[in-house]
């Protein structure tokens, strides 16, 4: 699938068409880590990592017992739909999403991507690639976020680049975002309703779809599952 939708992507450094343009989709958070960390390692250059700095919001928990209850390896762990993981890894070249609006004047808002130009130890240099500041170049600091579910016993503080690396990205994700080459990534059976109907719906080349399902024992490959959740349509007249 990387080699299909990123073809030659060593001749590519940098190239905002080639990387607006294409996108590998898939249904878990899990896979798309997989997918992105398999082609950073294709690029040339200096893998650059950034660990978030985690700790416990006072007043949310016991205070004085935070320390000894919640470790910082163990705050590391948690990952959140919405805020960055603990470890961000990317090359310069790499092409990163943001999470989060930072500031929607200057075009940094959910969902626009860049092109990451240099690296510094807390900040990063990028080339805005969608939305209306095209070419522009910004800098993304690190910022405090806590996630928004209420799952913990206590609330997470983490500071973090608010990106993610987009070669591959959530179906979810790509809502409102449309690019001539797209690889469906099946690992997985998709597991929501209308999530085939949005992936194969964000191509707009007639032939800029390509579709990989894996051989297991719920769906053959070349076939998978299509969510539907009947009860919606009961009540239609």
């Amino acid at each position: 699938m990387v080699n299909e939708i990123y073809a030659n992507l060593h001749l590519q450094f940098g190239n905002i068409e080639y990387l607006r343009d294409k996108a590998i989709l898939t249904p878990r958070n899990e896979h798309v880590e997989q997918v992105n960390l398999a082609v950073v390692e294709k690029l040339h250059g200096e893998v650059k990592l950034y660990h978030s700095c985690d700790s416990v919001c006072k007043g949310s928990s016991n205070g004085d017992a935070d320390e000894v209850l919640y470790l910082a390896k163990y705050l590391n762990s948690f990952k959140f739909s919405g805020i960055p993981n603990h470890e961000i890894r990317f090359k310069v070249g790499a092409p990163l999403m943001l999470l989060c609006n930072i500031n929607a004047k200057k075009g940094l808002c959910n969902g626009t991507r860049l092109i990451v130009t240099q690296c510094y130890p807390f900040l990063i240099e990028a080339l805005i690639i969608t939305g209306n500041r095209i070419g522009e170049t910004a800098y993304i600091p690190r910022i405090n976020m806590s996630p928004a579910e209420k799952t913990l016993p206590f609330v997470l503080k983490r500071k973090q680049f608010l990106v993610a690396v987009c070669y591959a990205m959530t179906i979810n994700k790509s809502q409102g975002q449309t690019v001539q080459n797209v690889g469906l990534f099946l690992l997985d059976l998709v597991f929501s309703h209308g999530q085939i109907y949005v992936a194969v719906s964000r191509v707009t080349s007639p032939n800029g779809l390509r579709i990989v399902t894996v051989d297991k024992k719920e769906f053959s490959a070349g076939y998978t599952k299509n969510i539907v959740y009947r009860e919606i349509s009961d009540n239609i007249a």
